[in-house]
């Protein structure tokens, strides 16, 4: 049957992920660093991630596809779909494009004169999910891959952790892991990143990041230097190594994997 649905322009598209975090069917997916449609039973044809896309390369045409299919998309997401969607903005979040920032170079946050406090942040945006494989902050990074939790209980984190570093952040426990996986995979693949440190808390739901380091470091097919930091609760650092069978936050992970 002839329908409407979504295509892709892969020469428009930078990989940035907004408009699979938009489709609710879960149609789209990052694949080698660009938006792919999973399968055309996916796409319910209403355009829902056109507006999250800043490079305008989504576009609803219309062509020969199979029909939609709710159930399949029920069955592919493991829940039923949601009865109502909010109406997507028409235009991208500016928040999302890639900014490379010189804070950090050159700054000696122990110079700072009296009580002033001064960014060493190197880049924007900083969540995971957000931060496009092709940016160019990445290339020759040593990148931290950070909980959430850490930028608020580590109270010097900027001067001890971030300078000169690339930083990509998100929760190991309430997010989408796997979505963290395969976007940190294409980040490996595509970025140019030379090292990778994760930065967890103590609490043992943090260490889920170190698989999704592993995982990610596996699907890529990369040897770069994995290590970990782990933070305490009052922003202590009480640990901090190359991750392997030895790394403490890692042991029931690891059993996981074996």
């Amino acid at each position: 049957m002839k329908r409407k649905i979504i295509r892709i322009d892969e020469e428009l598209c930078d990989g940035c992920g907004q408009c699979i975090l938009s489709c609710a069917e879960g149609a789209l997916k990052l694949i080698n660093g660009k938006a792919r449609l999973v399968s055309d039973v996916y796409c319910d044809g209403l355009g829902a991630c056109i507006g999250e896309c800043p490079t305008g390369a989504l576009t609803i045409i219309e062509r020969e596809a199979d029909a939609f299919d709710e159930k399949a998309v029920e069955k592919h997401l493991g829940r039923p779909l949601e009865p109502e969607r909010a109406e997507p903005l028409a235009c991208g979040c500016p928040g999302t494009a890639a900014m490379t920032m010189n804070t950090g170079d050159g700054y000696d946050p122990d110079d700072t004169p009296g009580d002033a406090v001064r960014s060493t942040l190197s880049h924007f945006p900083v969540k995971l999910q957000l931060i496009s494989p092709q940016a160019p902050f990445l290339k020759d990074a040593d990148l931290l891959l950070m909980a959430d939790c850490c930028a608020l209980c580590c109270p010097d984190l900027h001067r001890r952790l971030l300078r000169k570093k690339a930083v990509a952040m998100g929760c190991p426990k309430l997010d989408d892991v796997n979505a963290h996986i395969e976007r940190l995979a294409d980040i490996v693949r595509h970025g140019g990143i030379r090292s990778l440190c994760v930065v967890h808390m103590e609490v043992p739901c943090c260490s889920g990041f170190i698989r999704a380091a592993r995982e990610a470091l596996k699907a890529a097919g990369s040897d770069i230097p994995l290590s970990h930091i782990m933070i305490g609760r009052q922003g202590e650092i009480l640990q901090e190594g190359p991750v392997d069978a030895r790394t403490p936050a890692a042991g029931q992970i690891l059993t996981m994997l074996s």
